[in-house]
């Protein structure tokens, strides 16, 4: 979700905890439409990340750093020489409405108080960050707004600064139970929309949740409602508005269990996501920092390796047409021995055959039935014999040679395959390299020469402890697998993969002890997990202990054969795990 006004209620409340009273050491604007602002506390330094991008606009609390332009930029300056030394003396939320006032008292040229307004307003492409005089006149922002970008509101120096107003909605934080009832479940619109359409700062995502603590179906029309119905969402609006008036918050990132991937956050507690996991933080500035960066992380990792996921798109189309045509001419020459046949027969009848005849019909001594033989009727039936034994044996040299390249296009398949599947779980851009790599060294990319040869960091298998306490080790390409299996675990530690599809090799360490059934359903559920039947429901299993695991001479990295083995149906999610490290 984006920040709603309860967010900003959530983040105002934090901010007064922290940067209240504080002193404003360091300015600096780390992107164009971004501001890092230091603040000396009595608890030491805390940094205010503050960005208007109009995809990602957001603020928070971080302990991260960023490195600034060598040149300020013109609004960094402007802070700089008014407020650079000042000290946060109020935080305010305009309202319930996406923007927060600092004013900030600082002394001018004259060595006199005075103070000075910095606005943050969160609101998707018309984010902005604007400072103001004691007067509210605009100063300068770090995006300006002409009147021919907008004709409700312009945003440049000189002129007066005010939030436009939202039409036929009103602060929830006043709302009555009678304006509740008689006006927003009187419209003629569904529970969902009477609820956003009357109300600022009710993001879809709190709206939804008011109608899913009432067992309230959002889409129904307020048409449909009795009084019980009625009494229902108010109790469920009032406590929530309580909550954010007292500032009784949950910081919460609710995560997919299947895909590990942050889907949604709040500074209330989610009940409708029942069925994904949710992630309790000790502060809403957490919450966002983990959110985005997860966020940021995925979309960073899926455009990087962009070019991998076509190049290894490519491979396979070209191997799978590849053995398509060589399992079509294996099937073309399944008719050798039908030539074979001919030549024998010719061998033994052919002087039944009169000059000219365009076939020979004869009992075929195999099975005793009749069998018609085509005939070349300019050559003898002993040169037609031989014509015949001439197809059967080249036919017979292409089959061998097919079962030779047949099974290199099957092994090379399943190598992009089970590569394709190593990419489809890479987290990091060490992952990236080391899948590189392995498409280098089977010779799918080629290896660049010349220039300095730089040292590449392995990256190191996933290593998660279960509920149980028990280590979890996952490989997240063929070369982590086969390092695993062979390499690090013992002969009586467990391994598990999926059934007949491409995954990772998941090893459980014992340490001489006997596992719990429920940790061969967690390990199984990692195995699950970090497979091309990730977004399965149910995923079969494959287990047993890792000293009957054996991998044939010459075999690709990652391959490896079984005989005797367990088996079970397993759920692919993190769920009963916890990541340790990941490099």
């Amino acid at each position: 979700m984006a920040l709603d006004g309860i967010s900003i209620h959530a983040l105002v409340h934090e901010f007064n905890q922290n940067l209240l009273n504080g002193k404003i050491n360091k300015i600096s604007q780390p992107e164009r439409e971004e501001l890092l602002i230091t603040v000396n506390t009595p608890e030491g330094n805390k940094r205010l990340l503050i960005s208007a991008n109009a995809s990602l606009p957001f603020m928070y609390l971080t302990s991260d750093n960023k490195p600034a332009p060598a040149t300020a930029p013109g609004f960094c300056m402007l802070l700089r020489k008014h407020i650079g030394a000042g000290r946060i003396i109020e935080i305010v939320q305009m309202g319930l409405e996406r923007a927060v006032r600092f004013k900030i008292q600082h002394l001018n040229e004259m060595g006199d108080i005075t103070f000075k307004y910095l606005y943050v307003e969160i609101m998707g492409k018309h984010s902005n960050i604007i400072f103001c005089n004691e007067d509210n006149m605009i100063l300068d922002s770090i995006k300006h707004i002409p009147s021919s970008v907008s004709s409700v509101r312009e945003v440049l120096p000189g002129r007066d600064y005010f939030i436009p107003t939202q039409e036929g909605k009103i602060n929830p934080l006043e709302a009555t139970e009678d304006f509740f009832k008689s006006t927003v479940l009187k419209k003629s619109d569904s529970v969902f929309k009477a609820i956003m359409s009357s109300f600022i700062g009710i993001s879809p995502t709190i709206a939804n949740e008011i109608c899913y603590r009432a067992g309230i179906d959002s889409d129904v029309s307020n048409a449909s409602l009795f009084d019980e119905h009625k009494d229902r969402l108010y109790k469920e609006f009032a406590s929530i508005i309580d909550d954010v008036k007292s500032d009784r918050y949950y910081y919460n990132i609710i995560i997919d269990s299947a895909t590990n991937k942050p889907v949604e956050y709040a500074p209330l507690k989610l009940s409708m996501y029942a069925d994904m996991q949710s992630k309790e933080l000790n502060s809403f500035s957490e919450v966002l920092v983990e959110f985005y960066a997860k966020r940021n992380a995925y979309t960073n990792i899926h455009q990087k390796s962009a070019d991998l996921r076509k190049i290894i798109s490519n491979h396979i189309e070209r191997a799978s047409k590849k053995l398509d045509l060589q399992l079509k001419q294996e099937k073309d020459t399944a008719k050798r021995e039908k030539y074979r046949i001919y030549g024998e027969l010719l061998h033994t009848y052919g002087y039944e055959a009169k000059q000219g005849d365009k076939s020979i019909t004869v009992i075929n001594y195999y099975n005793n039935e009749e069998l018609t033989i085509p005939l070349d009727v300019d050559l003898s039936p002993s040169e037609n014999a031989k014509k015949y034994f001439d197809k059967y044996a080249k036919l017979k040299r292409t089959a061998e040679a097919l079962e030779t390249y047949i099974a290199q296009s099957k092994q090379e398949l399943e190598l992009l395959q089970s590569i394709e599947a190593s990419l489809s779980i890479a987290e990091t851009e060490t992952d990236l390299s080391d899948i590189r790599r392995e498409l280098i060294d089977h010779g799918f990319i080629k290896k660049h020469t010349g220039g300095k040869k730089e040292k590449s960091k392995k990256s190191k298998p996933l290593h998660f402890i279960d509920d149980n306490g028990f280590d979890i080790y996952v490989g997240k390409n063929n070369y982590q697998n086969d390092e695993l299996t062979f390499k690090f675990a013992t002969g009586n530690d467990w391994w598990f993969h999926t059934k007949k599809i491409h995954g990772s090799h998941v090893i459980v360490k014992t340490n001489g002890k006997e596992l719990p059934d429920s940790t061969y359903e967690y390990a199984a559920e990692l195995a699950a997990y970090y497979s091309s039947g990730r977004d399965s429901d149910k995923v079969e299993i494959d287990y047993l202990q890792k000293k009957n695991v054996k991998k044939p001479a010459s075999s690709v990295a990652g391959f490896v054969v079984y005989y005797t083995n367990y088996s079970l149906i397993a759920t692919p999610t993190l769920e009963h795990v916890k990541l340790v490290s990941e490099e």
